[in-house]
């Protein structure tokens, strides 16, 4: 999988789980993909969120991760 094929990949996993965080309040924003890393931006409700370490890490990352090749992590990147 080259480096197009693996941001679309990323930014349509990101349109599945872009309801649930809506349902709730927030958003998430592909950011870029470099060196296995994804870069996102959390956006409404869940910049404040308490959750959001887990949500990150063991929802949105795990997801990717999963069906990604290359992707080891994913990152929240603030302002």
């Amino acid at each position: 999988m080259n480096l197009e094929e693996q941001i679309d990949k990323i930014q349509e996993v990101i349109s599945r789980i872009r309801p649930y965080l809506n349902s709730e309040g927030g958003d998430i924003e592909f950011v870029k993909f470099e060196n296995g890393i994804v870069y996102v931006k959390m956006l409404g409700a869940c910049i404040d969120c308490m959750m959001l370490d887990d949500t990150l890490k063991g929802g949105i990352e795990a997801m990717i991760i999963d069906e990604v090749p290359g992707v080891i992590a994913v990152e929240n990147v603030q302002d």
